[in-house]
């Protein structure tokens, strides 16, 4: 498989990405936790079939010191007794967040109710933020077909 284009290497791309590479910074320095951070990043990735990402963000997550259970059970999080009463809520918001169209007005009540148990206002600001984000890298590498399985942890900075 070969992308579309080379995006990467693309001089208009490239300003397009260094505004969504800067609000990632932004959230990566916020009080959400790393581990977090990728997971919602993993979910969002599996859940809109960006492989370019779920190999970015799986590999990333391992170099961090994730588990390979962990990893493996992220899209069956539900059935899953690995993780957190706070990452399974932010995988739900990142779920409902995703699936927009889908999820018959977007995050429910509950879900967010739930988040606010767990997360404070800069938290809940990042977590929203991090959905956003991640769809938008997501949403580029699925329509440039950018071919995953080559990223190296470090790799873009």
């Amino acid at each position: 498989m070969e992308a579309r284009l080379n995006y990467f290497g693309n001089p208009f791309a490239g300003k397009v990405l260094r505004h969504i590479n800067s609000a990632n910074k932004v959230i990566e320095e916020s009080s959400l936790p790393g581990t977090i951070q990728e997971l919602v990043k993993i979910r969002a990735s599996q859940i809109n079939g960006c492989g370019f990402c779920t190999d970015m963000h799986t590999k990333d997550a391992t170099a961090a010191g994730e588990t390979s259970q962990r990893l493996n059970l992220v899209a069956a999080w539900r059935e899953a007794t690995v993780f957190t009463e706070a990452e399974r809520a932010a995988l739900e918001i990142a779920e409902q967040g995703t699936r927009i169209a889908d999820a018959a007005g977007g995050v429910s009540d509950e879900a967010w109710a739930n988040a606010t148990k767990h997360f404070d206002e800069e938290q809940l600001v990042a977590l929203i933020s991090l959905v956003a984000v991640i769809n938008a890298y997501n949403r580029i590498n699925v329509i440039n077909q950018q071919p995953a399985g080559a990223y190296k942890p470090g790799m873009f900075g």
